[in-house]
């Protein structure tokens, strides 16, 4: 019997005075429409959490460091990704330093109102939803 597994990604969110850092994909799918940053495992070569590191530094120029991000959500909906199925596991990153800037498959960069957010690729409304959900109920921002 052969197996079909789904390819894992992780995503991650950056909040800085209630405003969430967002790239503006430069590849299909969902190219021009704006995401957070995150991207597809190295299979065999870094966990989940070095991939969340990886892809903000690749995409927005931002470091983090492994201790400072924390999991918050899987997202596993067979149809959330044109691509196929892909399972992102999403966490939150509370320290970075430098300043964002656009890189390898980002056009720009920009911190957006957690309250005003522009249409987002993937189910990333739905993550930003679930995020500003669960801040509400632990009563505030970060």
């Amino acid at each position: 019997m052969e197996y079909r597994n789904p390819s894992a990604t992780a995503d991650i969110i950056i909040e800085r005075n209630n405003q969430i850092l967002l790239i503006r994909r430069k590849h299909e799918p969902f190219k021009d429409m704006w995401a957070l940053p995150g991207g597809f495992l190295e299979y065999g070569k870094e966990t989940l959490e070095e991939t969340a590191v990886r892809e903000l530094n690749e995409e927005t120029g931002l470091r983090i460091k492994l201790d400072d991000i924390e999991m918050f959500g899987i997202y596993s909906n067979p149809d959330r990704d044109p691509r196929g199925h892909v399972i992102s596991h999403v966490y939150i990153a509370r320290n970075f330093n430098g300043q964002p800037i656009a890189n390898d498959d980002a056009i720009a960069v920009r911190f957006f109102q957690l309250g005003n957010l522009p249409e987002l690729a993937f189910d990333h409304k739905k993550i930003l939803g679930d995020y500003q959900s669960r801040k509400e109920l632990k009563g505030g921002s970060r």
